[in-house]
């Protein structure tokens, strides 16, 4: 692992961590802003209808994702699952276009932002191989190798057919 990437998924984890415990131990408040999207998606994505649950599950996963993260066990799913409790977070808590206050928009629109980056960090951790080959290509030169096998096989069965059809015919031959 290269220098940058064992300090900035820590760096990078360290806001999913803390901000995971937070909702973990302290969900009330968060309950009430996320509250309407949770009774908004609860029936259609048959979740239970109770905010602070909802909160205490984001965070938990957080917390659990973020420290795989940070820790560098299987990163790439852990930033993956990141970013999927990245959105809806984002867009219950920091929902900037209802503000009316031009102050509190701006300060949300900012934290919103700053999500929209973190979705990027995560997003971008998602497909860090760590300078091994990624599964697009390991897929493609598996399907190449077992086509190359797959002809040396053929042309081996041929050249033993050939050779067992010669062998049938001198044998036919000499009796």
């Amino acid at each position: 692992m290269t220098v940058v990437r064992r300090i900035a998924r820590p760096m990078l984890a360290s806001i999913f961590v803390t901000s995971g415990l937070e909702g973990l131990l302290h969900p009330a408040n968060r309950a009430q802003v996320a509250a309407p999207l949770v009774k908004k998606l609860a029936g259609p994505l048959n979740l239970p209808d109770d905010p602070e649950l909802m909160v205490r599950a984001n965070g938990a996963t957080m917390l659990a994702a973020g420290a795989m993260l940070g820790l560098g066990k299987f990163p790439r799913l852990a930033a993956i699952v990141l970013a999927g409790t990245l959105v809806p977070t984002t867009y219950a808590a920091h929902a900037f276009w209802t503000v009316e206050d031009p102050t509190i928009r701006a300060q949300q629109r900012l934290h919103f932002l700053k999500n929209v980056a973190l979705l990027g960090g995560v997003l971008l951790a998602s497909v860090d191989t760590a300078g091994k080959p990624g599964l697009a290509y390991r897929s493609t030169h598996a399907q190449s190798e077992a086509r190359r096998q797959a002809h040396l096989t053929t042309r081996e069965a041929r050249h033993a057919a050939k050779h067992a059809l010669m062998n049938a015919r001198r044998k036919r031959d000499i009796d």
